[in-house]
């Protein structure tokens, strides 16, 4: 029998849970409320029926759909259904995103970290660990066959989950580059909170060669604040001089989900406002 999409109070429905995906409020999705306010859902949410209830479903494709459809306000969206297990629904979520073109780092650590716990609980099954020519593969590089990436190189996102979200934001932010955040992400907890204190307080960020040595200490047992505070205060090629406003000063007079990047740059053009603003009056006198 044919699955057809059914109709689904928004109330009966709810994100995948561990969703690595982010859904944001941007002009993409203000283009998509609209879209759906004047044509409605045009392509169904995918969902499964959630464990120990009657009627309540849990999102696998169309989070976004979804979200865009709260907002405007929808009641009801179209969906299809389809009894999936958990596992199996946590490969669809990932696979199904996978392929979009502006994936954070964030994201992509976290949704291999979901389909590798995902494809592990499944067992042995020869057609995910058996390649053409009858080799076992590991979990790793069956997700790195699937992504188009090397099984090292999925190994070193996943372990972008073990930073910090201060840290982590700073990743996507591109504040931060991807190899010195995988040494980074070896930095135990309170190391982690240590080294933002440290950033926010020196205004830089470690490169390779200081995210390597702080690794270091951290696995000798010789991390310390001391330590820490030598290293990020060295000189760097391409340092330039900065203004240093600590964040938690200003983060007040911006939205909480402004990232300071954002911030950075609402400030620069409030600084361009005022400077036309002295040019008027200067030429006006």
């Amino acid at each position: 029998m044919k699955n057809t999409p059914k109709n689904i109070a928004i109330e009966k429905l709810f994100p995948f849970e561990g969703h690595p995906f982010k859904v944001q409020d941007n002009e993409e999705m203000n283009a998509l409320i609209e879209s759906i306010q004047e044509q409605g859902i045009l392509s169904p949410l995918i969902v499964r029926p959630k464990e120990n209830t009657e009627d309540e479903y849990e999102i696998v494709s169309g989070h976004r759909r979804f979200r865009a459809a709260v907002k405007a306000e929808i009641k009801e969206v179209p969906a299809l259904i389809v009894p999936l297990d958990r596992d199996t629904a946590a490969i669809a979520v990932v696979d199904s995103n996978l392929h979009r073109e502006h994936i954070l780092p964030s994201e992509k650590a976290f949704a291999y970290k979901l389909k590798m716990e995902a494809l592990s609980r499944q067992g042995k099954r020869s057609d995910l660990t058996s390649d053409q020519v009858g080799r076992k593969l590991e979990t790793a590089e069956i997700i790195g066959q699937q992504a188009d990436e090397s099984k090292n190189q999925v190994r070193r996102y996943i372990r972008l989950t073990n930073l910090i979200p201060p840290i982590l934001d700073m990743v996507d932010e591109k504040r931060i580059a991807f190899t010195p955040a995988v040494e980074l992400s070896y930095l135990l907890p309170e190391e982690q909170i240590m080294l933002v204190s440290e950033m926010e307080y020196s205004d830089c960020t470690p490169n390779l060669s200081q995210a390597q040595r702080l690794k270091a200490l951290s696995i000798q047992g010789l991390f310390t604040k001391e330590q820490l505070s030598a290293i990020m205060s060295e000189e760097k090629a391409n340092q330039i001089e900065r203004v240093k406003i600590p964040a938690h000063r200003i983060r007040k007079y911006f939205p909480k989900d402004y990232t300071i990047t954002q911030m950075e740059e609402t400030i620069v053009k409030l600084c361009e406002a005022y400077h036309r603003k002295r040019l008027r009056d200067k030429n006006s006198r």
